[in-house]
Parts: structure tokens; sequence; C-alpha cells
């Protein structure tokens, strides 16, 4: 039985925009106690090294960082290894406290929309990462963001972060996966299908079963929403936020970038950003 209550296909329009204002809030909420374990297979030191090689052609010097969207830390743990001084911040405070259990008071930790992002201080490099911006519902909400984390930037400072391709909507957004650890089995349920378009709303219901006697699932059922960015959306949005971008890179599952970029053969795309230089 499908136990993911709510609409399949959602449309921004002026009468639902509060519904689904707070969807990444409530989504990451309900999946923050099993977060972890659904994502073990990831390799964030590899992913996050690899994107520090690309920010280093960009000139990413110094070792100060603003991690966006950090989730339980996965992506700032690396550069905590790597001496970088950290400070992240997340909308979900499940999240955020899961990361805090993580790095202890070697990180400043805070809860934040990134579409009203606070100047936290001035960083040499900001990024955000996991499809983080996928969650960004509009062009504005994209445009909202990345001022902020411009605001946030060094005047040498360089911004990373990745969004999905339609590959990844048209197969892992609508694929049925499962992952069974520590006594549950994970359960997402892609809805988006094999003709997503560039532009579209994708979505997927996240449950949680369990699998033995005295182990909880202490999560509701939950949809994740998700908007395609199509790459001029994003150029014009980095534009208007008074960013220049100084690279794009496109990877699979492997998690090497390369270019050039294709929707077609990568799922996620890595954007590459300075400040705009004055003239």
């Amino acid at each position: 039985m499908d136990r993911c209550l709510g609409p399949r296909n959602v449309e921004l329009s002026a009468g639902r925009r509060e519904a689904t204002d707070r969807h990444a809030e409530t989504a990451y909420e309900a999946i923050a106690p099993v977060y972890d374990d659904f994502t073990a297979h990831h390799d964030y030191r590899l992913w996050v090294g690899n994107l520090l090689e690309l920010a280093g052609t960009a000139g990413l010097s110094g070792d100060t960082a603003l991690d966006v969207a950090c989730g339980t830390g996965k992506s700032f743990l690396p550069l905590l290894e790597r001496g970088w001084k950290v400070t992240a911040c997340d909308i979900s405070p499940a999240m955020v406290g899961l990361a805090r259990t993580k790095a202890g008071d070697r990180v400043r930790l805070e809860v934040a929309d990134m579409r009203e992002l606070p100047v936290y201080g001035s960083f040499d490099l900001v990024c955000c990462l996991d499809d983080a911006v996928n969650y960004l519902l509009t062009a504005a909400e994209l445009e909202q963001a990345l001022r902020g984390m411009a605001a946030n930037l060094a005047a040498e400072g360089v911004l990373v972060f990745d969004s999905n391709t339609v590959t990844t909507y048209r197969g892992f957004f609508s694929e049925h996966v499962e992952v069974e650890m520590n006594g549950r089995r994970m359960i997402r349920d892609g809805r988006s299908g094999g003709g997503f378009e560039p532009g579209e709303i994708g979505e997927a219901c996240f449950e949680v079963e369990s699998l033995e006697a005295g182990v909880e699932s202490p999560v509701a059922p939950e949809f994740h929403r998700q908007r395609h960015h199509p790459e001029p959306e994003v150029r014009a949005a980095l534009d208007a936020a008074g960013l220049e971008l100084r690279g794009l890179y496109g990877h699979h599952h492997d998690g090497i970038p390369r270019q050039p970029m294709s929707e077609e053969d990568h799922t996620k795309a890595i954007y590459v950003a300075r400040l705009k230089r004055a003239t």
C-alpha cells in the first residue's frame, strides 16, 4: 500500500505555494534517523576531494569553508580531515543535530533555509552539495539561494554546487530502490517516469519498514520533491547573483568530473563559480 500522502504532481500556483514552501525541511526531518544508512555507499572523501580539485582550477586558496545544506555532516567531514575551518547549516534541525554529534565543537552549525541564508562570514569556499539546490522549486528560489551564497564568499572565494541532470530524474527518480540495514528496509519509490522533461518537478516517496522485532521505524512516509534546473537557467541565476561561471563539469555514478557536461550522459552537473570582477 502507498503510504505516502499528497499530490504526485506539484504545481506552484499561488494557492498551493504555502503547502509546498517547507517541503524540504519536512522531508529531511522525516528521513534524518536513517539518512546515513541509506547513503552509506557514497564515497564522500573521494567526491569532495574531486570537487576541491575543480575548485583549485578556479583559483581556490585559503582554509575557511561554508557548507550550505550540510545534512548530517557527511559533506564537511572530508574538509575537516584536510584541515579546513568549517561553518555549516541545514534547513532540518534533526539533520543539524546529527551533524553536531559527529563534529562536536569543531564546526559552527546553524539551522538555516538557503533561500534566506544569513551572512556567516567571508569564506574561501562555499559549497552546496548532494543535489540540495534541486529542492528549490522555482528559478526565483535558485537565484535567492545563490545570492545568499555569494554574500558569504570572500573576494577571491570559490562556490561549488551540484545539480541533478534529466538523466537522474528519468532514472533514479523513476526507480524503486530498497536498502536493508540495521534491521530496517528503506524504500524509495520514484514517480517521475522516463518521459521527464527539462525544468519539470520530480517526486519520490521514501518510507521505512521494520525487519526485526524490537527495531522501530521512526520515519514517516514522505515525498521528496525536486526540480531540474536547466543549464541556461542556472547560468542566468548565477549572473543575477553577481557570480561568474568558471567551470561546468558532469559526472556519472563514478563521481569523476568530465567535460563537457551532458544532460544525457551524466547524472550530475557540477558548477564552479566566483564573484564577478569589478570593471
